[in-house]
């Protein structure tokens, strides 16, 4: 394939992003800079990850991939050149890992003194636990987000790996990253963006901090505040088919919509005698299926939704008329996010396996001898 540079149609376009490629969050944060229109040169692992999709892995899509063996100082060579000309580049390892590896901060800075350098990580450059292993579950655990999260009572309940890793982690690197891109065009320097996930999910969970702080929440009990299933009006029930309704109807003119819609009657218990109007909401949404909830609740200010899977999402009208999935090669994906009036964003390239596009992406990025480097096995071409 040809690799031109420029093809994003987002207001990236003509940022340069270099991509040393992790696990989770930081391929997610990459793949919404591409998304966003920024030129992104994925450096994978001869051979690709451990946890690699290859070509079904949408997060790499958008950018080619370049397979270096980083253990050879001219596939480090090959990465400070791509830094000379880039503006960002982001990295998921352990703290001083890339000093060891002479890709370090300091490295980059000699050859590109504004270059925005992205690190990803569950803990933190510094701290006592800097060093250590972790995975999404550890990091909101220590945050204090995972202890309320869930509606039974006897123990915490995790959402996947949305929470920390894409939540408190990759969101806070593209928002750490885009702000030090803005700083570094009037001081002319760049500077290291320490992105942890137990920092982006405290910082998440601000909301959930100050109802604790001001009482509205309890800080050693779970479903027992207004937003976390303690209250009646905002919780998920049953219904005939055995699906779910989500319901949050909070203000007492939704409520107020959606009690009519139930046909509660005048003696119904009220809206915050959670103990007696819970049991009641329960047996009023067994009586009908889910997709009989859904019209009789569609388009009213009851706020009261489907609880959808992701194919049933992706088809949904508003879903469906906004285009938030596409289908690309067979298989669904979310589109990019946000929206903008002037620059929009598009899907370019799909995702690519590990080194297939090393001889093109090396070259469109002005790397030097990229046939030595294949021929010497410290680039590889799949």
């Amino acid at each position: 394939m040809s690799i031109e540079l420029g093809q994003g149609t987002g207001p990236l376009r003509g940022i340069k992003v270099v991509e040393l490629v992790g696990i989770g969050p930081g391929p997610h944060a990459a793949m919404m800079l591409a998304d966003l229109g920024a030129d992104v040169i994925r450096v994978d692992r001869p051979g690709g990850q451990m946890l690699s999709f290859g070509e079904k892995d949408f997060m790499g899509r958008g950018r080619p991939s370049a397979a270096l063996n980083l253990k050879d100082p001219a596939g480090v060579e090959a990465v400070l050149q791509l830094v000379e000309s880039a503006d960002v580049l982001i990295e998921g390892n352990r703290p001083g890992v890339t000093e060891r590896l002479g890709l370090g901060p300091e490295d980059c800075w000699a050859r590109n003194p504004k270059l925005v350098y992205g690190r990803m990580t569950g803990w933190g450059q510094d701290g006592p636990l800097a060093l250590t292993a972790g995975h999404d579950m550890n990091y909101i655990s220590l945050a204090g987000a995972l202890f309320g999260l869930g509606q039974d009572k006897s123990r915490p309940h995790f959402p996947a790996n949305l929470l920390g890793d894409f939540g408190g982690g990759s969101l806070f690197l593209v928002i750490g990253v885009l702000a030090a891109l803005l700083e570094a065009r009037t001081s002319g320097k760049g500077q290291v963006v320490d992105a942890a996930i137990i920092d982006g999910t405290a910082v998440l969970n601000a909301m959930g901090t100050m109802m604790v702080g001001t009482g509205l929440a309890q800080a050693d009990q779970r479903a027992a505040g207004m937003l976390d299933g303690g209250a009646a009006f905002y919780d998920v029930y049953e219904t005939a088919d055995g699906r779910h309704m989500s319901v949050g109807a909070i203000e007492p003119q939704f409520y107020a919509a959606m009690a009519t819609l139930l046909e509660l009657d005048e003696d119904a218990p009220q809206q915050f005698d959670a103990e007696a109007l819970r049991p009641v909401l329960v047996e009023k949404f067994k009586t009908k299926t889910m997709a009989e909830w859904t019209a009789i609740f569609e388009g009213t200010d009851a706020c009261v939704a489907p609880v959808l899977t992701i194919p049933e999402a992706a088809e949904h009208p508003h879903v469906k008329a906004r285009g938030i999935f596409t289908e690309v090669d067979g298989m669904l994906q979310p589109t990019p996010a946000p929206r903008f009036s002037r620059t929009a964003p598009s899907l370019t390239t799909p995702a690519a396996n590990a080194g297939a596009d090393t001889r093109e992406a090396l070259a469109a990025w002005g790397v030097e001898d990229v046939d030595k480097l294949i021929e010497t096995g410290v680039a590889a071409q799949a």
